[in-house]
């Protein structure tokens, strides 16, 4: 099949955008797609999602009365403010998650649906993860183990909760 754009080269990369239940379907060789991509970049990008998702964007007459309060925040750790933010799409530093945190959250409410990551992680977190929930369900046991005074099985337990914690321990 050739692009639908040059009619000269082979499509590799196939496009389906669905509008309303109506499918348009897209054929593009390399070179178009890379050129369509960058158009549209330039036309939609992240700072523009992330305004349109705000509360108001730099794009939009707000009026003073309108404006959020996280507006006039400002991050004293970096110098961001949330204008700066909608500006640009990225924050300054790990405290202005800290900072911005009311409307963050809202934010990504609206992106994800949710403002707590509960989807995968990588892969190098998830042994330390297992390890930690292996402590966290070792030391329920003991506390059990006391409470119910049975300390000869206290004592084994603390001992491996001690090994795992010190890395000797599998």
């Amino acid at each position: 099949m050739k692009c639908e754009v040059c009619n000269q080269e082979e499509a590799t990369v196939h496009l389906t955008e669905v509008v309303n239940d109506k499918v348009t379907k897209l054929h593009l060789c390399e070179q178009c797609a890379r050129e369509k991509s960058n158009e549209m970049q330039s036309h939609f990008g992240l700072t523009d999602l992330i305004s349109g998702l705000m509360d108001f964007g730099p794009q939009k007459n707000v009026s003073k009365k309108e404006v959020p309060a996280a507006v006039g925040l400002k991050c004293d750790l970096c110098g961001m403010t949330y204008r700066d933010f909608q500006k640009n799409g990225k924050l300054g530093c790990g405290k202005c998650y800290d900072v911005f945190a009311l409307n963050l959250n809202e934010l990504l409410k609206k992106i994800h649906g949710s403002n707590r990551h509960i989807g995968k992680m990588p892969f190098t977190d998830k042994k330390q993860t297992s390890d930690q929930d292996k402590l966290n369900r070792l030391r329920q046991e003991l506390e059990e183990f006391v409470r119910a005074e049975e300390f000869e099985k206290a004592t084994i337990l603390r001992d491996r909760i001690r090994e795992l914690e010190s890395g000797t321990g599998k």
